[in-house]
Formats: C-alpha cells, sequence, structure tokens
C-alpha cells in the first residue's frame, strides 16, 4: 500500500534514500580498490576474490592492470556477478554453501598451491566469503555443513562465534588458503563486515593466523544450544587446527583492510550534516538481538524528540534474530529491527527511519531481488491497522518482510557489489 505523502514525508524518504546510497558508495570497489593495487610482481599475478564484492572486486583489478598477464576465480553470491575478461567468476550459496561453493573452493585452493616463489597472490576478501568458501574438513558433507549453518543462523549466536566453528569445519578458513599459497608472496585486501574488522573473522580469516581451536568450537556449539550429530563432532575433533601465528606460510604475508562500517557511517554523516542535522554516530560495532536493538535506539530518538533536536542517529554492524522454532516468516534482521522500532516510537510524528544491509540484501529467499531492508514513519503502525496487520504478531512469528511488503515501504535496490553490513539511520525533527 504506497503512502499517501506530503511535500515534507517525500523529502525524508529521499534523504533517508541517500544516506543510505553515501553509505553504500563509501565501499564500492571501484572507487576504493586501485589505490591499494600493488606493482606486477616478477612471475604470475593470480588474484583469488572471495565474498558478496568479490566480482565488483576482481573487475576493478582487471581494469587496474589492463586486464593483461593475470589470472585468477572470484567467488561470488548468486546474482552478485559482474563481467570480467580474465577472472572466472563462479556464484554459489549463500548464506547456506551449497556445491558451487564448494567445488570452486576446491579450485582455488588447486589454485594456489601452483604458485611459486616469485609469484604474488591477490587475494580479495569481502563480507560472505565464509559460507561461498566451503571446503569441508574429512568426515563431513555439505548435506551436514548446510545442516549446521542452518542451525547457526537460527541460534542468534555471533558472527565471530559462527565463523569460529566455520573455521574449524572448513580446509580454507582458518589461514588455510596461506598455507596453500606460500612460498607465493601474499598480499590480502579486506572489505569488512564484521564489527571490530577482526581479520580472523572476516570471511573466517582464510589468509590470517587464527588464534581459535577446535575446543572452542565445540564449546560455542555446546553455548548455543545447536544440536551436532557425534559423527561431526568427532570430525571436528580429529581434524588439524587452523593456521598459527609465526607459521612460515605467514612470513610473505601482508593484509589491508581498505573499506570497513565506520568509513560508511562517516560518509553518511557529513551528508546528513550537510542537511542541517546534528549527528549521533553510535559506530559500527552495534550487536544484539534485532528487536533489542531497536527499542534502546528508540529511546534515543524520543529523548532527542523532546529536547526539540534536528538529529540524525546513525549506526552500522550486525544485528540478529533468533528463532525459537522454525517459522515461515519473512524478512531478515533490518527487516526485524525496522518493525520492532516502529513498535517502539509507537507512532511519534517527526521521526522516520530506515534499515538495510549495505550489500542490498537483508534475508529472504536468497534471491538477487530480496529487499535491502525497510522504512518507518510516523504512520506506519496507523497505515497498517488500516490493512489489519497486526505489527506485534507479525514481530513475534518473525515475518517483518510480508508487513512491510503490505505497507509498501521494503528497501529494494538490489545487490550492490559490495558488504559493510547493517546500516542504519533515524531522522528525529
Amino acid at each position: 500500500m504506497p503512502r499517501d505523502i506530503n511535500e515534507t514525508q517525500q523529502k525524508s524518504t529521499d534523504l533517508l534514500k541517500a544516506l543510505y546510497a553515501e553509505a553504500v558508495h563509501a565501499a564500492l570497489p571501484a572507487a576504493i580498490l586501485p589505490a591499494h593495487l600493488p606493482p606486477r610482481p616478477k612471475g604470475r599475478l593470480v588474484i583469488i576474490a572471495i565474498g558478496k564484492a568479490a566480482a565488483s572486486m576482481a573487475a576493478a583489478a582487471e581494469a587496474h592492470y589492463d586486464q593483461t598477464g593475470l589470472e585468477g576465480i572470484a567467488l561470488t553470491r548468486h546474482g552478485h556477478a559482474q563481467p570480467t575478461k580474465l577472472i572466472e567468476v563462479v556464484e554459489a550459496g549463500h548464506p547456506v554453501p551449497d556445491a558451487a561453493g564448494v567445488a570452486a573452493s576446491a579450485r582455488i585452493m588447486d589454485l594456489a598451491t601452483t604458485l611459486g616463489a616469485d609469484d604474488l597472490a591477490l587475494v580479495l576478501i569481502s563480507g560472505g566469503g565464509s559460507a561461498l568458501a566451503t571446503l569441508p574438513i574429512d568426515g563431513v558433507s555439505l548435506a551436514d555443513k548446510q545442516a549446521l549453518t542452518r542451525a547457526l543462523l537460527a541460534s542468534g549466536a555471533p558472527i565471530q562465534d559462527i565463523n569460529t566453528v566455520r573455521k574449524h569445519l572448513s580446509r580454507i578458513k582458518g589461514g588455510r588458503l596461506a598455507a596453500a599459497i606460500a612460498p607465493a608472496r601474499l598480499i590480502t585486501l579486506a572489505i569488512s563486515d564484521v564489527a571490530g574488522d577482526d581479520p580472523a573473522v572476516i570471511a573466517s580469516g582464510p589468509t590470517v593466523p587464527d588464534a581459535t581451536t577446535k575446543a572452542d568450537a565445540l564449546a560455542l556449539l555446546s553455548r548455543w544450544k545447536v544440536p551436532v550429530p557425534q559423527v561431526l563432532a568427532e570430525a571436528i575433533a580429529r581434524a588439524p587446527e587452523s593456521a598459527r601465528a609465526g607459521e612460515a606460510c605467514f612470513n610473505s604475508a601482508d593484509y589491508k583492510l581498505i573499506a570497513s562500517g565506520s568509513g560508511s557511517l562517516d560518509a553518511a554523516a557529513k551528508h546528513a550534516a550537510a542537511h542541517g542535522y546534528e549527528v549521533l554516530n553510535l559506530g559500527d560495532r552495534i550487536e544484539g538481538e534485532a528487536r533489542d536493538v531497536a527499542k534502546t535506539h528508540a529511546q534515543l530518538a524520543l529523548a532527542a524528540k523532546a529536547k526539540g533536536q534536528r538529529l540524525a542517529i546513525l549506526s552500522g554492524g550486525e544485528v540478529a534474530v533468533t528463532f525459537a522454532s522454525p517459522l515461515n516468516g519473512r524478512g531478515g534482521p533490518n527487516q526485524e529491527y525496522a518493525l520492532a522500532l516502529a513498535i517502539a516510537l509507537n507512532g511519534a510524528t517527526g521521526i522516520a527511519a530506515l534499515a538495510g544491509d549495505t550489500d542490498g540484501i537483508d534475508g529472504g529467499s536468497g534471491a538477487a531481488d530480496d529487499p535491502a531492508g525497510a522504512m518507518i514513519f510516523s504512520d506506519t503502525l496507523a497505515r497498517a491497522a488500516s490493512l489489519i496487520l497486526d505489527p506485534q504478531v507479525a514481530l513475534d512469528q518473525h515475518d517483518s518482510g510480508r508487513f512491510f511488503s503490505r505497507l509498501g515501504d521494503l528497501l529494494k535496490t538490489g545487490p550492490s557489489f559490495t558488504n559493510v553490513n547493517d546500516f542504519r539511520v533515524i531522522l528525529v525533527g
């Protein structure tokens, strides 16, 4: 149901979308990658790109090197391919891994082992790589990993914990790709989608040392009450530990972060300030249950309204949704945040908000046309009531996607070809 909006409401909508666009643009590979690309090596230049931005990073690298004398593979999510000439682009499943990801990961590891001391492996990492780069350890099938991934995603565990488990089920994560690349020179350029920008967490750290252990992984599965078949637990216990700091494979390895949520928030903050807003930047390390974070942010917005402030409240990070049991709801963490925020604001006038994933896809079917998130306005609950939509029922059933679809307030952008995770903005006044 499209909103019957006046000029002021239209300006709020346009500004919300413009702020989101500024955040995304600040992390686009074509704009940020070229300045960080190294000179050509004496030997081969091999590009390995993994993540939701893999194809766009590969394309930017090709353009920089004049598309000659290089080779490689880019592994990205279905719907996130970009045209390249020399680097092969493979699309695979996310957030649940699939056979295409397994096959491409095996080929990446095979390619890595062909490199010699005069060669350079340029590894381009971005968010989503943990699910895409899937090469299970001995004794673990793809079906095992898919079932465990679904259980982890439904558990409410933070991404750091999920990726700790993933590393100890993998033959490519946790520094193992670096081990395969040695003795070649290794340079990793990364776009971070995790709170804190820890290289060992971004895409589960395929090219950096890992400080976690198999025992840590098993303990986290227990902590988050994730059911683990005995055969899978035994496979983890038998597997080698991940690569450790000080190992020879890291002697010729460098790692550089080229974009993160903080840079995107800064870009949006400048745009908001240019439109006359005071800015409260909460940072890119916000984690927790989506509905709980929304309640906290609603309190900040209501307090600002009570003071008569004209305020833009910005935040990033990664909120989560915990499912008590399998449900048929649609939507992702940002849509659930937006719904919980609307309920907490309870129709307060002069407040509008947007919550979206910077990759352009916030849960749903896994298709490229899934929504990026949702927007809310002071009339959101009133319009829902006119359609006999119960926001609390939708929240309880994790059905925010259908709720906002009926209202016409889904944020639909398509894939952005980058990923620095959540972007949220609340405009007060």
